[in-house]
């Protein structure tokens, strides 16, 4: 896939996910309005250029505004000003195909439950522990032809478990079923591993840029 078209589903369907206003389009890219204390609003740049980045860092001067560039952390650290910031964490942006497949049976291990739910069209999957504490969790907004997985999180008491292989593979299955052929998300370096375990393949480089103070990962 393109830059271009996986940057343009990711961006439409992480809105929805986030409960957002649609993200709207700008010469560059994308802008959406997040709204949040420490995420105001991102700006999306799915080709990103030196001049392009440069003079969006000059121009923004919002306290927490994020930039998401489709570029590595190396080459997009040269191009900000100072007061911007490159997390610490790496992204990845990543898709693979949604295949529609008979309803899954996850196998949890003992003492875990699974529940889903369906919230203004964004499939909501919890794992939790025996005590009812929250032990895993993603959703996933299809938009059409495609959907973009979000939110994916083991926490770290129930980590290597398989949990988030569960949580992923009934994403997939409610992806599918809405109709989308095409999962798109963007990954962490510890989420990489186990979505390409999962057949999801590498799009390229998905470095985010906050304008201080803070540096609170967004994804």
């Amino acid at each position: 896939m393109r830059n271009a078209d996986i940057t343009a589903a990711w961006v439409r369907g992480w809105a929805v996910s986030r409960g957002t206003p649609p993200p709207v389009e700008e010469p560059w890219g994308y802008r959406i309005d997040v709204g949040l204390g420490r995420h105001v609003f991102r700006h999306v740049l799915p080709e990103p250029d030196e001049p392009t980045v440069r003079k969006l860092c000059e121009t923004v001067t919002q306290p927490y505004a994020w930039l998401k560039v489709l570029a590595g952390p190396e080459e997009v650290a040269g191009w900000i000003t100072p007061e911007w910031v490159v997390p610490d964490d790496p992204g990845f942006m990543m898709y693979t195909d949604l295949r529609p497949a008979p309803a899954p049976v996850p196998a949890l291990p003992a003492g875990y439950t699974l529940h889903t739910e369906v919230h203004e069209g964004v499939h909501l999957v919890r794992v939790l522990a025996r005590d009812g504490s929250l032990a895993a969790r993603g959703q996933v907004a299809p938009t059409g032809r495609t959907a973009v997985f979000d939110q994916i999180e083991t926490y770290e008491a129930h980590q290597r478990r398989g949990l988030g292989r569960t949580v992923m593979r009934v994403l997939h299955h409610a992806a599918a079923g809405a109709g989308a052929a095409t999962g798109v998300l963007g990954a962490t370096v510890q989420g990489r591993a186990l979505y390409a375990s999962l057949g999801w393949r590498y799009q390229g480089p998905l470095t985010g840029v906050v304008r201080g103070p803070g540096t609170d990962d967004a994804d």
